[in-house]
């Protein structure tokens, strides 16, 4: 079996798991639901199960002989959802839920917000049975810029939701902000590692990663594979300290750690550092345009190891500006746009057909941040209620382009990680499939949460 034929099988497999963990929760639900009301019912219960991957395993007439005989006492979630439904469709109504986005649109690391906004609105037109009233507003890379925006998100616009922030120092000062006044926020991106662990918050969500993982993906890789003597950088805020720690927790002793100014744009220091050292291969971690220039810098003068990074650095948002030299490079991600899995299918297709550009895993957290608000609305929330939002968030599957999404204890994800590699395709460079790097990884801050205990 092939490297992505192998990727997609486990996309199906998580799927599956998925169904059975609705199974086994909602078990008690049955008692109170008669014959009757199961028979009307079960053609909505069986459309919403993950048909297509359960009959890699078996046919359809035993898919349908294992809903009755094992979760045939239990409607569950799918039930209330089908009634909610039946009614909104007899009242014409539909639930709504206002947002407020603050993210990076102009200034350095702008295509990272633009894709988060782009991703997440995508997701709003292809939703037909929930009203999103979204808010944006660019934060420009400024803490009190965003702090000031969504004091007038929650004190005057009065949202529901908040979300959108990219960068780990602007979410550690605007995240409790918001939780502390009893708003749910979903983060699309920053997951620094306070939030995931002792800071964590029962109004907190993440639908990307914690700030470590990816970078934790890369450290096990290089690793395994024998590359030898990195010398590691990444700019000197919260997330670059929690990618160096997560890159060294599983590849080990590094030549040289550097940390540079967020924000900066020249790099010979560096670069000088770099060919001063015993160093074999460089790992950077230098997301929107400071990976740019660093990676234009070091072809520029010569530079010849072998580069590495987190997929914050040759994403597709970097790639068409740092052109053909970024060929071959090999970068870790959650996501990867050639898995053949419907939702992604229709992700990557919609992206392109919308923007005429391939998506970034930027707007594929995006997409799934605005995905987990619409599937919370249909399952029931109460939008004005933090802990009706969050029990039914917890409550839902996302169907999201890299497979269902599996929350820990701390409301971050559990999920695979990829190895991708630059390549150039008919509509320009991009990454595709590698290898596989990690396997179910939460994160390693998650025993720190009180959520979990």
């Amino acid at each position: 079996m092939s490297l992505v034929s192998r990727l997609n099988e486990r996309v199906k497999q998580r799927r599956i798991i998925s169904s059975f963990r609705l199974c086994r929760e909602t078990h008690t639900i049955a008692d109170h639901i008669s014959p009757a009301k199961f028979k009307h019912f079960f053609d909505i219960f069986f459309s919403c199960l993950p048909q297509r991957q359960l009959r890699v395993r078996m046919g359809s007439s035993d898919l349908k002989t294992f809903i009755t005989r094992v979760c045939g006492s239990l409607l569950g979630s799918c039930l209330m959802l089908g009634m909610a439904n039946t009614a909104f469709a007899q009242t014409d109504e539909r639930p709504s839920v206002k947002v407020g986005m603050v993210t990076t649109l102009t200034g350095g690391g702008k295509g990272l917000g633009i894709d988060i906004r782009d991703g997440f609105q995508l997701a709003l037109r292809l939703n037909d049975t929930v009203d999103v009233d979204l808010i944006v507003e660019d934060d420009a890379r400024n803490v009190d810029q965003a702090v000031e925006i969504v004091d007038r998100f929650l004190n005057r616009a009065d949202v529901d939701v908040v979300t959108g922030i990219v960068w780990s120092n602007l979410a550690l000062t605007v995240v409790p902000n918001v939780v502390n006044e009893g708003t749910v926020y979903i983060s699309p991106n920053a997951g620094p590692s306070a939030l995931a662990g002792a800071s964590c918050h029962k109004y907190y969500f993440n639908v990307a990663w914690q700030n470590d993982n990816i970078h934790e993906a890369m450290g096990e890789f290089m690793y395994t594979e024998g590359y030898e003597a990195p010398f590691i950088i990444a700019p000197d805020y919260p997330a670059g300290h929690d990618a160096m720690r997560g890159f060294k927790r599983f590849y080990g002793p590094v030549v040289s750690e550097v940390y540079t100014e967020l924000g900066a744009s020249e790099y010979g220091e560096v670069i000088a550092q770099i060919e001063a050292s015993d160093a074999q291969t460089i790992y950077f971690f230098l997301p929107g345009g400071m990976g740019v220039n660093f990676f234009k810098q070091y072809k520029a003068a010569g530079g010849t190891k072998q580069l590495f990074g987190p997929a914050f650095s040759f994403d597709q948002t970097i790639l068409d500006v740092v052109g053909d030299d970024a060929i071959g490079v090999l970068n870790t991600s959650q996501w990867v746009k050639e898995i053949d899995y419907p939702a992604n299918t229709i992700f990557v297709d919609e992206f392109f057909k919308a923007y005429g550009r391939y998506p970034s895993l930027y707007a594929s957290q995006g997409y799934d941040a605005a995905n987990l608000i619409i599937k919370a609305m249909e399952f029931g929330a109460d939008p004005s209620d933090a802990d009706s939002l969050r029990e039914a968030m917890l409550a839902v599957d996302i169907d999201s382009p890299r497979g269902a999404i599996r929350f820990d204890s701390n409301q971050h994800p559990i999920q695979d990680f990829v190895v991708r590699i630059v390549e150039r395709d008919e509509n320009g460079l991009t990454n595709r499939f590698f290898s596989y790097a990690m396997a179910d990884r939460s994160s390693a801050y998650v025993g720190d949460c009180a959520l979990g205990q």
